[in-house]
């Protein structure tokens, strides 16, 4: 491989937005590269994303999609964006997912797409692939975006930084000119070579920064990359204080904070504290156990100081047999299994844990930043969609319009658009050849995600979130230095973002003095 690369687009993640936006692209006639840091494209939120999709239900309507997504925002959402989403949205699912790939979504007798419903939608309007969908939709993408000849999917590379000429450019007087992004920096993992990846248009998909808690349904990379390289070149990020809890993931030690999808209380599970009592009537009389995610999340987490427990319980045994229960949630079933809990029989303890990041990189209804030439999709970006809290499988059907969308509004700008010259962007310079202590990465990562889930997490506080400012602040300036004395690695990298990100985010909900949503202040 090497040291220069260049193509047309280059697209940072390779989740639902990421393969939407490429495959778009591809399609449209554009040349495409992909990156991901996992050794797997698999390897990505999207692909464990047990609940659904929305799409369109009987009796249903934009309109009323639109007001319960402004309901579950606590109507702090972009209400120009909502509409546009819930009228088109369904649309784009129709022809992504069952016109130009196959997705195998769930029919009924009649072999009719089956819609469920799920917390604070009005109706039933949810595809499901039993309890996997991400991992329905991830694979028949994946599977269409490696056949495409105009892509080229790359794993084990990591994006360091965007280049931007006014900061990296050879020719001084580029500081003059508007802020554009004309490619990455990027790790090779195999070869521990830095690459220039050069671009017209870069599109960050990157996912969310759940990793930055101590606990987190996210998968490993979640840890606010594209949060933090957008941040340091320039770009305008907002809403990042309204961090979404899923109420539901699995309790048990030993085991990871395995989601235990909404899809089951919409079933009809029940939750109950450890004396086997009901409890969500107390907290929200008129959902209960179907109430909003901020809702229940709080609800559990006050249930929990209450009693003085680690964990409520999720009873779906009690309401429904146990042959559905294989056959509506096998993947939970077998890995509660793994974990010695049978859930046909017994109720599932669960805790809340960092889920979905509803702020992020701002961008307009094409997906472009305040950045020229880049471009953010799905839950990096923040269209204004969710407000304050995110409506249940509205994530997925974001995904695909952001990316759709954005791959429409390059191809449309391509043409005007030249390739910077690359002789002006300087290879990547080694700071030391020094390798970098797993064992410090590893410690530094934990005490900023134990700072963040004790004083920026669940409920917050005006003295919490000051104490967690000076201690990341200091922590900041320690690891800045350690990056500098050290190559680069994918560690480190992602180090480094989840630090600049947490401060992003403990700096949006200390600024924020209103409980709304997802974001709680105990004043």
């Amino acid at each position: 491989m090497p040291e220069l690369y260049q193509d047309t687009v280059l697209v940072i993640g390779s989740g639902i937005a990421g393969l939407s936006a490429a495959l778009e692209l591809a399609y449209l006639g554009l040349s495409v590269t992909v990156l991901t840091r996992a050794d797997d494209a698999e390897d990505c939120n999207t692909h464990w994303a047990q609940g659904g999709i929305v799409y369109r239900g009987e009796n249903d309507s934009a309109e009323l999609l639109a007001q319960d997504i402004m309901a579950a925002g606590h109507g702090l959402n972009n209400p120009d964006y909502v509409a546009y989403l819930a009228a088109r949205g369904p649309d784009y699912v129709r022809r992504l997912m069952m016109q130009q790939t196959r997705v195998d979504f769930d029919r009924n007798h009649k072999q009719q797409w089956l819609t469920c419903q799920e917390g604070a939608h009005s109706v039933a309007r949810i595809l499901h692939h039993k309890d996997a969908t991400g991992q329905a939709i991830h694979k028949v993408l994946l599977a269409a975006l490696r056949q495409h000849r105009n892509v080229s999917l790359m794993t084990h590379h990591t994006a360091i930084d965007l280049i931007t000429p006014n900061h990296h450019s050879l020719d001084r007087r580029s500081v003059y000119q508007p802020t554009r992004v004309v490619g990455a920096y990027v790790l090779n993992q195999q070869n521990d070579q830095v690459m220039r990846m050069l671009a017209k248009h870069t599109v960050l998909a990157s996912g969310g920064y759940g990793q930055l808690f101590l606990h987190s349904s996210n998968t490993a990379g979640a840890r606010g990359d594209g949060i933090a390289m957008a941040n340091r070149a320039g770009a305008r990020i907002i809403n990042t204080e309204y961090v979404q809890f899923h109420p539901t993931t699995l309790h048990k030690k030993g085991a990871p904070n395995f989601l235990i999808s909404e899809a089951l209380r919409g079933a009809g599970a029940r939750l109950i504290n450890a004396k086997g009592e009901f409890f969500m009537q107390h907290y929200s009389p008129e959902w209960q156990d179907l109430a909003p995610r901020d809702v229940v999340s709080r609800s559990i987490f006050k249930e929990m100081q209450r009693l003085n427990n680690d964990c409520v319980y999720l009873d779906l045994a009690s309401y429904l047999q146990a042959d559905a229960i294989k056959a509506k949630f096998p993947g939970i079933y077998q890995f509660c299994l793994q974990h010695d809990i049978d859930i046909t029989r017994q109720p599932i303890p669960v805790t809340p844990a960092a889920h979905y990041a509803c702020g992020g990189v701002w961008v307009n209804q094409h997906g472009m930043t305040d950045i020229q030439q880049l471009y953010a999709v799905g839950e990096v970006a923040c269209t204004g969609l969710h407000g304050a809290n995110r409506l249940a499988s509205t994530s997925l059907l974001e995904g695909v319009v952001t990316g759709l969308d954005a791959a429409r509004a390059i191809a449309d700008n391509t043409d005007r658009v030249d390739f910077y010259d690359k002789q002006l962007i300087p290879p990547w310079q080694m700071n030391s050849m020094e390798t970098a202590d797993d064992v410090l990465i590893q410690h530094d990562v934990h005490r900023i995600q134990t700072i963040m889930w004790n004083y920026v997490g669940i409920s917050r506080s005006s003295e919490r979130l000051q104490r967690a400012l000076r201690e990341l602040r200091r922590l900041e300036d320690d690891i800045e230095q350690f990056y500098r004395n050290n190559r680069v690695s994918d560690a480190l990298i992602g180090l480094r973002n989840a630090v600049r990100t947490a401060i992003i985010v403990t700096l949006a909900a200390w600024s924020n003095s209103h409980s709304i949503g997802c974001h709680y202040r105990e004043e």
